[in-house]
């Protein structure tokens, strides 16, 4: 399997475990979670059963008593409700040999159904019975991570703290897609494996779609413009698949893709049009625990407030190009190759490669082990001064803030009059806005490195593409 080895390490540490475990795994849809398990126990699972989605409670009871039956349950009519269910349950963990009894439930919020009562008979079983034997370990998955983490990490009723251990599965690094691109026989530049990534983040299930044979082109042409383009609708289903209501999230996600430095929580209030209240507080937190986006404190504001953005690959390219592709031309991506509407992209959604692989810009950096805050900013203008935006600030515990500028370019990059005097205003409308004494280096992250000008100088260091793809 390819990464993964700390959440393996978590899994396989529960089985070992002298006491009863309750595990849960999390994680926006297509992320690997039901892999990560299966792959993982294999066929020392006991018992598995996965909810259906859009099913009410007699359909989920049906299809969990044929899960039991399958496992080697012998009892006689149909479960009536999920205290009956449990309790078959129980009579496969009693007849089971295994000296750790797996118990594997897949998209366990399916299940829950309105009135269905499923949370007090899953509290019941676990609480009256399965927590006092010590040789159970209870997996559960679902992509509505806002579910799990309101009924079941958080939850005041009597599940709480009864989760023993939890795992939050992230898109792979650039690092591990290049693992799974020579798993799966592509033949890959760096620069290719990162605008893939750049399109397709870091979700598994999308890059098991790539082809060997075809170019990169090619392959996004088939993924997401062909008439039979297995992307091509996922954005529909990928937000119904979370959340019950998903049209005020789609409203939110769609405002942040247009500002790439983010918005602040009034801001989104005035563009999507939305009352004020906690909801929109909780839809926020709950769009940043499934990977959408990334909430950060604006630098050098004490007072509470944080500004959000967009950082899902997938998303911020259906918005720019399949949302948009109303010619429905098979061809798109490979036509539109090295023209400005594709530099374009490739240029914001290489700052958002950045972000994301903020620890190896640490590493990159020499400062690892050292504790940093990082967020954009963005200064409007005023009557003395213009409005600048940078890309990623890293503000430092030594003192120094790294101003980094991020650029996607095909070769190296060349510094010349004009960007070193943009780099050097920036530089100095950021001290005099922020009245910041600590000293404040330029950073370039890009893909191939710098050329040689005279310029050159006002860089104090240089990230290049193959430091993101370090291991951390």
């Amino acid at each position: 399997m390819v990464g993964r080895r700390v959440e393996i390490e978590t899994l396989k540490l529960a089985e070992a475990s002298d006491h009863s475990e309750f595990v849960a795994v999390y994680g926006r849809r297509r992320i690997g979670k039901t892999f990560l398990v299966r792959e993982t126990f294999g066929q020392r699972i006991t018992f598995a059963h996965t909810g259906v989605e859009n099913v009410n409670q007699a359909g989920q009871l049906r299809a969990f008593q044929s899960s039991l039956r399958e496992s080697g349950w012998t009892g006689n009519g149909r479960l009536h409700d999920w205290f009956d269910a449990f309790d078959a349950l129980k009579g496969i963990i009693r007849n089971s040999t295994q000296q750790k009894k797996i118990i594997f439930i897949d998209e366990l919020p399916w299940i829950d159904t309105p009135k269905s009562n499923f949370i007090p008979a899953l509290e019941f079983f676990w609480n009256g019975w399965a927590s006092a034997r010590k040789d159970i370990l209870l997996v559960i998955c679902g992509s509505a991570t806002s579910w799990i983490i309101a009924k079941l990490l958080k939850s005041r009723g009597g599940l709480h703290n009864r989760v023993t251990d939890q795992i939050w599965l992230r898109p792979f690094t650039l690092a591990e897609c290049e693992e799974y691109a020579c798993e799966l026989g592509l033949q890959m530049s760096r620069m290719e494996l990162a605008e893939a990534y750049m399109a397709l983040g870091g979700v598994p299930y999308y890059w098991g779609f790539l082809k060997p044979g075809l170019s990169l082109a090619q392959n996004m042409d088939a993924l997401f413009f062909a008439s039979d383009a297995k992307l091509r609708l996922e954005f529909s289903q990928l937000f119904a698949s979370l959340f019950k209501n998903p049209e005020p999230y789609v409203r939110i996600v769609n405002a942040l893709g247009s500002q790439s430095t983010g918005m602040t929580r009034e801001e989104l209030i005035t563009a999507c049009k939305l009352k004020e209240s906690g909801k929109i507080s909780k839809m926020l937190e709950e769009l940043e625990q499934c990977g959408f986006i990334h909430r950060y404190q604006a630098f050098g504001v004490k007072k509470k407030g944080f500004i959000c953005q967009l950082i899902d690959n997938y998303t911020l390219f259906h918005f720019r190009f399949i949302r948009e592709n109303h010619a429905h031309d098979p061809h798109f991506w490979s036509s539109s190759f090295s023209t400005p509407l594709h530099n374009m992209w490739a240029g914001l959604a290489f700052e958002r490669l950045g972000l994301q692989h903020i620890n190896a810009i640490k590493q990159a950096l020499g400062i690892s082990g050292m504790t940093c805050s990082t967020c954009t900013w963005r200064s409007s203008p005023d009557g003395n001064t213009r409005g600048v935006q940078i890309d990623l600030l890293i503000d430092r515990d030594d003192r120094v803030i790294n101003l980094c500028e991020m650029k996607f370019c095909e070769g190296m990059f060349s510094v010349d009059l004009q960007c070193d005097e943009s780099l050097r205003r920036k530089r100095e409308v950021f001290v005099q806005k922020t009245g910041t004494r600590k000293a404040v280096h330029i950073t370039l992250i890009t893909t191939n490195g710098l050329a040689g000008t005279k310029y050159r100088g006002v860089f104090q260091s240089v990230i290049t593409l193959n430091d993101l793809f370090r291991v951390s």
